[in-house]
């Protein structure tokens, strides 16, 4: 990746930006044969919740150009993960624009690492659903390793899936 990239933290103003950049990360997906997230279900009142919690963070990068991709990292995932002591951080929503450079999305996730070990954690972990093969590839080759497996997560409809806990410690 040749671009510079600066991350900045969003705030209610960018919930329409961060709805359209998931919603261009879903078409991505569907055009590429991955299975993670569903059309229309991520708006932006979604974003606002997030950029308003106190356990949470919604992250923003830019270049010269605008947006190129954002990230959400939470300090707890019960759902997913059960009650666990503070030593990890919980990436979500990891979407570039698209047309950004290759790349991006690696600088993404290095930068939400970043922030997970500056905080003190040991471990980032995300999840990725069971039926995600080129998602669960893309993570073990930054460096991530299945740890778990949850096969009743609960979308937002109730309708359960399963996912894939992926791990990588920082240290």
């Amino acid at each position: 990746m040749t671009a510079q990239l600066t991350f900045r933290g969003a705030d209610i103003g960018d919930a329409a930006t961060l709805a359209g950049l998931y919603e261009g990360a879903v078409r991505w997906m569907q055009d590429h044969g991955i299975d993670q997230w569903q059309p229309g279900a991520k708006d932006a009142r979604h974003f606002e919740r997030v950029i308003g919690s106190s356990t949470a963070e919604v992250w923003l990068a830019h270049d010269g150009s605008g947006p190129l991709g954002a990230y959400e990292l939470w300090w707890s995932d019960e759902q997913a993960w059960g009650a666990q002591p503070p030593v990890a951080g919980y990436v979500h929503r990891l979407m570039t624009r698209r047309g950004a450079p290759a790349g991006t999305g690696r600088a993404l996730l290095r930068d939400a690492e970043r922030r997970i070990a500056a905080a003190g954690r040991e471990l980032s972990r995300l999840d990725v659903v069971v039926t995600s093969p080129r998602l669960r590839t893309y993570y073990e080759e930054a460096g991530y390793t299945v740890v778990g497996e949850l096969t009743d997560k609960l979308a937002a409809d109730g309708t359960p899936y399963g996912v894939l806990l992926m791990e990588r410690p920082l240290g």
